[in-house]
């Protein structure tokens, strides 16, 4: 799929890229290709993801049959190249997606499945089951899952201690991991581990495996989540990349630009139902939003959601260019984080005790922003990277 167009042109605004100001300016606006794709996933999430049934399916009380429709959609298809058959979707085209998946609070798994595994499938040697584990992704029929995080909460290869290693009859695996997204839900689990020599490797292996244990559970936001316990787990040879510290960086840049599109389509919500209720609330005969200390805190959410969006888009260019390094990203992960959590906490405040409820939105999209800051690095974290570096340079 054609990436976003980019041009020199004056029908959308320039935005400077931070840290770079010998950087010419870029203009970024999603093609007409994204722009329909967009329009027809909206449709369909108004119609088919609606927050009462998002509620009853969280609650295991409805199916409805969603990730079938995404696949018609070529959604699910979209993120994989085009030599494994998929449709070799940019970084805009996730964006554009993404933040559509926010602004609904979709918990089916395109980040996980396809976004993560299928992606980093595709950088394998073409052989063993590899590429049926691609095609079966790219159709749906099969689910992966990555499997990374081990208790840190930072997603930094420094951390990992899940091992490779070379038994007796062939390649092991051993450790665990925590927080997976979809883990329990997964046909294929995309393992990061270190081999004997430390070297840091991928690993593929089938969710049934012998000597695998999932401990299934919720995430603050209500997607499905597992820890995984990885008891001396047989590998095929030919699902095992070695020296795969780029592979793992990518892998980690598209996690964190996906999370963060969804965190700025959460606060697009965020923002626009504030002010709604701000404006027909009334106290002393007034709309609330009338309050000098309501228009300033609304301000205070449109500025954030404005610059998160600004910073989304501008990377999302940069990454499609090939020109995102791991210290934008983590401006951008840092960036969307605390206004993400900026904007939240004044959605709340505006709303009252009511805007906590779990029959209202707000808290949801409260919970769902949380959560993406905890993934792969949160704010902290990321500020302390993009210090490191600057300190560096």
């Amino acid at each position: 799929m054609p990436a976003a167009t980019r041009s020199s042109g004056t029908s959308s605004p320039a935005i400077s890229r931070p840290f770079a100001p010998e950087a010419e300016p870029m203009n970024f606006e999603f093609s007409d290709e994204q722009v329909m794709l967009r329009d027809s996933l909206s449709r369909l999430l108004d119609q088919r993801y609606a927050f009462e049934l998002r509620r009853r399916i969280m609650a295991g009380q409805a199916e409805t049959g969603i990730w079938s429709e995404l696949v018609d959609m070529g959604i699910v298809a979209m993120p994989l190249p085009e030599a494994c058959g998929g449709l070799g979707g940019s970084a805009s085209d996730i964006v554009a997606i993404s933040e559509l998946f926010g602004r609904h609070l979709v918990i089916e798994p395109l980040l996980p499945s396809v976004i993560l595994t299928g992606r980093a499938l595709a950088r394998f040697d073409p052989a063993g089951p590899v590429p049926q584990w691609i095609a079966d992704i790219g159709t749906g029929a099969l689910r992966g899952a990555f499997a990374h995080e081990e208790g840190s909460g930072t997603g930094a290869s420094s951390t990992l201690s899940t091992k490779l290693y070379e038994g007796e009859a062939g390649p092991r695996i051993r450790g665990s991991k925590k927080l997976v997204l979809g883990g329990g839900e997964a046909g294929v689990l995309l393992i990061s581990a270190l081999s004997e020599t430390k070297a840091v490797c991928l690993a593929a292996v089938p969710a049934d495996a012998e000597g695998i244990e999932v401990r299934r559970y919720r995430a603050l936001d209500g997607r499905p989540v597992a820890d995984i316990l990885l008891h001396d787990v047989a590998v095929d040879r030919a699902a095992i990349m070695a020296g795969a510290d780029a592979e793992l960086e990518a892998l980690l840049a598209d996690a964190r630009l996906a999370l963060a599109a969804e965190a700025v389509g959460a606060m697009a919500v965020l923002m626009a139902t504030t002010a709604d209720f701000a404006g027909t609330r009334e106290q002393f005969g007034r709309p609330i939003g009338s309050f000098q200390a309501i228009a300033h805190r609304l301000a205070d959410m449109k500025i954030a959601y404005v610059k998160a969006r600004a910073s989304l888009l501008y990377i999302a260019a940069l990454a499609d260019s090939g020109r995102a390094t791991s210290r934008d990203i983590s401006v951008l992960k840092a960036q969307v984080g605390r206004l993400g959590r900026e904007t939240a906490q004044g959605a709340v405040q505006i709303h009252g005790g009511i805007g906590m409820t779990d029959e209202l939105p707000v808290g949801h999209y409260l919970k769902h922003i949380l959560t993406i800051d905890g993934l792969f690095g949160n704010t902290d974290y990321h500020l302390r990277e993009i210090g490191r570096v600057v300190a560096a340079a």
